[in-house]
């Protein structure tokens, strides 16, 4: 999953980014609260962390600004400040979630790990179930004919984009952008690396080369 992260506090943003990336998330970051509805405007994100006192615009015009527009992505809004009615103005401008400065970071993944399950279940099952192949996208397990398998955070992100859209193809580029991040400028065949990874632990015909065009995920019997 993809999240965007919006503070102006770099050594915080820098800092939950790393966290959250060994999570096996995708992270992007800004730290301008226009810069953060630009990105959010323009690239599809599963959640943003929101810092409320930032430069350009303040949190609660962004998230106001991005329900306007219709985008209900979860929003788990961070502030410096403390008191019932700031978090009463977040959650009045459509943030899903508040946490106030000082928080624990193993909080801040719970929070995260919350709104993504809840965001599941009044859309599409966090749980895939993809014939022998059960894919839990907010637990991150996946199990094959019952028996769990161990992946790395980032072979199952790679698993997680196929998996949501098995039987379509999925280019190189595509999941670079949603496994990787925004700024990624390595090699592109790390894609493959991956992949093959996937194929010995999984069985070689599960994901199928498209030459020129990417990988597809087939559902095994």
């Amino acid at each position: 999953m993809r999240l965007l992260i919006v503070e102006d506090e770099k050594r915080l943003a820098l800092s939950l980014a790393k966290g959250l990336t060994a999570e096996g998330y995708a992270v992007d970051v800004v730290h301008d609260g226009l810069e953060g509805l630009h990105r959010a405007s323009e690239s599809p994100y599963d959640l943003i962390v929101l810092d409320i006192m930032l430069p350009g615009m303040n949190g609660y015009r962004v998230c106001s600004a991005l329900r306007a527009a219709g985008n209900d992505v979860p929003i788990l809004m961070l502030t410096a400040k403390d008191g019932e009615y700031d978090e009463a103005e977040g959650l009045d401008t459509g943030a899903d979630d508040y946490l106030t400065k000082p928080f624990s970071y193993v909080v801040l993944v719970a929070r995260v790990r919350a709104l993504l399950r809840r965001r599941g279940q009044h859309g599409a099952s966090p749980v895939l179930d993809l014939g022998a192949l059960r894919v839990d996208t907010v637990a991150r397990r996946i199990a094959l004919d019952g028996e769990e398998i161990a992946l790395t955070t980032k072979e199952f992100a790679v698993l997680e984009q196929l998996a949501v859209r098995a039987g379509a193809v999925v280019s190189k580029p595509e999941i670079l952008e949603h496994v990787w991040d925004f700024a990624y400028e390595g090699d592109p065949n790390i894609v493959e690396v991956y992949v093959s990874a996937l194929r010995r632990k999984l069985g070689a015909g599960l994901i199928r080369t498209v030459r020129g065009a990417g990988y597809r995920l087939e559902a095994p019997r």
